[in-house]
C-alpha cells in the first residue's frame, strides 16, 4: 500500500489506517482479528484513544510481537496535568508499549481550551512535551470537529497532527484546511470518510478522498469484510466516473440539507443544548456499543437539556447551513427515548 510522510512527524504511514472506535463493540477475540486482518493487508497506523473504552488494550494485544511494524496513536481527554499523565501511563500499560508515537489531544472544542492547552506560564502543553523528552511520546497532535479551531491549531505551529472529519459531504477541508495544513507542514488525518455511517457508499467516499494523495484516512474498522472491501478500492482505479459523480452528487443532494457538520456556530444556546451532539446521536448509535450510549448514559445529559429546548430559534438563524434544528433535535429526542425503551 502506498505511504506518505505524516506531515512534520516525518512517519510513513499508509494512506489507509485503522480507527479504533467500532471494536468496542466486538468480543475481544473477534477485535483482536479485526485488528490482525488490517495488518496483514499492510496498514501500519492504528488510531485509539483512552475514551474508547476496552478498544486501547485490544489493540496492544493484536500488535504484541509486531510492535516496530506498526505506529500507535492515542489520544486523551483530560484537562489537567495530574489527568493527562495518568492517561498517558493507561495508555502505554494498555496498548503494551514503552512509547506512543502519536499522541493526540482530544477534541479541542473550541478557543477557550485551546488557550488552556497552548498558555505559555500552565498551558497543558507543557506536559505532552515532558512527556515527549521522557520518551514516553514521539509526536504531538490534536483533534477537533471545529473549523476555526482547527485552523488556528495548524497557525499555533505546536502541533504535528491534526484529526478532523472529511468526507465528500462535509467537504470544505478541502478548501480551507488542507491547504493551510501542507503551507505549515501539518499531517492532515482524516475521520469520519463516511459521514459517520450517514454515507452507504463506500466506492464513491473514498475514491472522493483519495483524490488527495497527502492525507491519511482512519475508518473505524468492525469487520474483516470492511477493511478488505476498502483496501481493494484503494488498490484499484482512484479515479471516478461519470456515474460515480452523479451518484456522489445525489447523496450530497439527499444529505447536504439535513446533516449536521458539528461546526457548532449555532451555539451558544440559553438552554446550554449541546446542540450539535444532540444532532448527530444517530450516527453514534450507529459506531457506539449500546451499552455506552445507555447503560453508562453518554446521551443522557445531553437529552435531558434537549427537551428543554424553547423552540427560540436562535440556533438555526447561526447555522451555516440553514438546518431544521429545533424539528432535528425534537426528532433525534424521540429517537433516543423509543432506543433507551427498547434497551431496557
Amino acid at each position: 500500500m502506498d505511504k506518505i510522510r505524516l506531515g512534520k512527524t516525518g512517519m510513513m504511514v499508509t494512506r489507509l489506517g485503522f480507527g479504533g472506535i467500532p471494536i468496542q463493540r466486538l468480543n475481544e477475540d473477534d477485535a483482536i482479528t479485526v485488528i490482525k486482518r488490517c495488518l496483514d493487508l499492510g496498514l501500519n497506523f492504528i488510531d485509539t484513544a483512552n475514551a474508547y473504552t476496552t478498544s486501547e488494550e485490544r489493540v496492544g494485544k493484536a500488535i504484541k510481537g509486531r510492535r516496530k511494524d506498526v505506529f500507535i496513536a492515542t489520544k486523551t481527554g483530560a484537562r489537567t496535568p495530574e489527568d493527562i499523565r495518568k492517561h498517558l501511563d493507561l495508555s502505554l500499560k494498555h496498548l503494551g508499549t514503552d512509547y506512543i508515537d502519536l499522541y493526540q489531544f482530544h477534541q479541542i472544542g473550541d478557543m477557550s481550551t485551546m488557550k488552556k492547552v497552548l498558555d505559555p506560564e500552565n498551558g497543558l502543553m507543557k506536559v505532552f512535551e515532558e512527556a515527549k523528552k521522557a520518551g514516553k511520546i514521539r509526536h504531538i497532535g490534536a483533534s477537533s470537529h471545529q473549523m476555526d479551531v482547527a485552523k488556528a491549531l495548524v497557525k499555533s505551529d505546536r502541533f504535528e497532527t491534526i484529526l478532523f472529519p472529511f468526507n465528500f459531504i462535509t467537504s470544505e477541508p478541502a478548501d480551507e484546511l488542507l491547504p493551510l495544513c501542507r503551507q505549515h507542514d501539518v499531517g492532515f488525518i482524516v475521520m469520519k470518510p463516511l459521514a459517520g455511517g450517514m454515507l452507504d457508499n463506500a466506492t464513491i467516499a473514498f475514491k472522493y478522498l483519495l483524490q488527495f494523495p497527502d492525507i491519511l484516512t482512519i475508518p473505524g474498522i468492525e469487520k474483516v469484510e470492511e477493511i478488505e472491501e476498502i483496501v481493494r478500492i484503494y488498490d484499484g482505479s482512484h479515479k471516478l466516473t461519470a456515474s460515480e459523480r452523479k451518484k456522489m452528487q445525489q447523496m450530497k443532494d439527499e444529505l447536504g440539507t439535513r446533516f449536521c457538520r458539528r461546526c457548532d456556530y449555532c451555539r451558544p444556546c440559553q438552554q446550554e443544548i449541546p446542540i450539535s451532539m444532540v444532532m448527530t446521536f444517530p450516527s453514534f448509535v450507529k459506531r457506539m456499543p449500546p451499552e455506552r450510549i445507555f447503560k453508562q448514559g453518554m446521551f443522557e445529559g445531553a437529552m435531558a437539556k434537549a427537551a428543554t429546548c424553547l423552540q427560540c430559534g436562535e440556533c438555526e438563524t447561526r447555522c451555516p447551513f440553514h438546518l431544521p434544528i429545533r424539528e432535528m433535535l425534537s426528532e433525534n429526542l424521540k429517537h433516543y427515548e423509543e432506543m433507551k425503551a427498547k434497551y431496557a
